[in-house]
């Protein structure tokens, strides 16, 4: 009989109790057949946000998918033009009825944007949803130690999850540790590396090894840090292979050669100090073809 090394139902504990599914799906610009397909497959976490443009195509997966609500864990995110205390409120309840669901399992801080301070406010609103019981969870995204440690002091609740750009080449530990000395749960997207852990001498030889590819080598070591993960495909047979992890487990030693994999330049996303957009990620596409089509036009 094959051993188990866990499964794609595994959860973690939040330290408000809630169970969060260890293994999530992100969605960003996917729509509800594929959604729909994934929760059919086992994926139990589903991430989307203001930004991706398809929390309605998630609420209706989540409808279609013939599990009970309680067995769907749904997070989305407050966008950066919606902070705010009286704008965060209105943002929430626009994405709750966007995605006709009675409550959200984790609603998350999409960014901090610092330069407009108005984090607080927004958790101070998020904080009140919480209470009230439309969220089950609340959490942060790109959110550094220093921040976090101002809504520990100038609001009620810590947060109980911090979404975060972390994979091999890029381990945020500094976050990590902290997230773990308080309680709170990290999260990583791009854990793959957008397909690159593959090119790694390291991660190939470990992969040989199992007889697996670089992407489940990567999520196999966030999985044996207690990092929750939101891979994201378009394509079946990927999403699939992507959570093919729980018949091998990395030794210490292996474990210790991808640690030494990260480097203080492996972000391949924004940088939470700078990054303040307004406009959602369609429109930004939007304006960029546009200029592109423009500079094409123009010679």
């Amino acid at each position: 009989m094959e051993q188990s090394y866990g499964s794609l139902q595994d959860t973690v504990v939040l330290n408000n109790g809630v169970h969060m599914p260890r293994f999530g799906f992100g969605t960003v610009f996917i729509e509800e057949p594929l959604i729909t397909w994934a929760l059919q497959q086992g994926f139990r976490n589903i991430d989307t946000a203001t930004d991706y443009a398809n929390e309605g195509e998630v609420g209706k997966a989540v409808r279609n998918c013939g599990l009970k609500r309680s067995e769907v864990f749904v997070t989305t995110k407050v966008w950066n033009s919606s902070q705010g205390y009286e704008k965060t409120l209105q943002a929430f309840e626009l994405s709750r009825k966007t995605m006709d669901l009675e409550y959200i399992d984790l609603y998350l801080i999409h960014w901090p944007c610092p330069d407009y301070d108005l984090y607080i406010d927004t958790w101070k609103a998020m904080e009140k949803l919480y209470k009230d019981g439309y969220i089950r969870a609340i959490g942060v995204s790109n959110f550094f130690p220093e921040w976090i440690e101002r809504i520990r002091q100038e609001c009620e609740i810590l947060p109980m999850v911090n979404q975060v750009e972390y994979n091999p080449f890029y381990q945020q530990t500094e976050i990590r540790d902290y997230c773990r000395a308080n309680g709170i749960q990290m999260e990583a997207y791009s854990p793959m590396a957008h397909g690159r852990v593959g090119d790694s001498f390291v991660i190939q030889q470990i992969a040989q090894k199992y007889g697996k590819n670089g992407n489940q080598i990567a999520a196999r070591f966030l999985y044996q840090e207690n990092i929750c993960l939101i891979p994201r495909s378009t394509k079946k047979e990927r999403i699939l292979s992507n959570a093919d992890i729980f018949d091998f487990c990395l030794t210490p030693e292996e474990m210790g050669m991808i640690y030494g994999l990260s480097t203080p330049f492996g972000r391949k996303g924004m940088d939470p100090y700078t990054f303040h957009e307004l406009k959602n990620l369609k429109e930004q596409i939007a304006e960029r073809e546009a200029r592109e089509k423009a500079q094409k036009e123009h010679k």
